[in-house]
C-alpha cells in the first residue's frame, strides 16, 4: 500500500496530456498489485491464491516498464524506486508464492 502511495505521488508529476496515458495506466497497474494479493488471499484455494500472486507479479512488471518510460521521458526520476521498491516487492511475491507451492505439495 505504501508503494501505491509513492506511485500516486510520482504520477502527479506527469504532464496534463498524459492523464489518459501513462497517468491512468501507471496508477491502475499499481493498484492492481495489492488488489490481486488481497483477492487471492480471500479465495478458498491455495492454487487460486498462487494464480492471483502471478497476476500481481505481472502487474508489477507492467508498472516497472511504465516507471522506466516515465524516467526515460524525463517526467520523474524512478531508478531508486525500481531498484528498491519494485525489487523488494518482487522478492516478497516470489517468497510467498514459493511458500504456497510447498503447502500444495503436502
Amino acid at each position: 500500500m505504501d508503494f501505491v502511495d509513492k506511485i500516486y505521488e510520482i504520477t502527479k508529476q506527469l504532464p496534463a496530456d498524459e492523464k489518459l496515458g501513462l497517468f491512468s495506466q501507471t496508477r491502475r497497474a499499481a493498484v492492481s498489485i495489492p488488489s490481486n494479493i488481497a483477492e487471492g488471499a480471500g479465495r478458498n484455494s491455495t492454487k487460486e491464491f498462487i494464480r492471483f500472486l502471478d497476476i500481481a507479479n505481472a502487474s508489477l512488471s507492467e508498472l516497472e516498464t511504465q516507471l522506466n518510460i516515465i524516467s526515460r521521458l524525463g517526467f520523474a526520476e524512478t531508478k531508486d524506486l525500481i531498484a528498491n521498491d519494485v525489487t523488494s516487492i518482487r522478492k516478497m511475491l516470489y517468497k510467498l508464492r514459493q511458500a504456497l507451492m510447498k503447502k500444495l505439495e503436502k
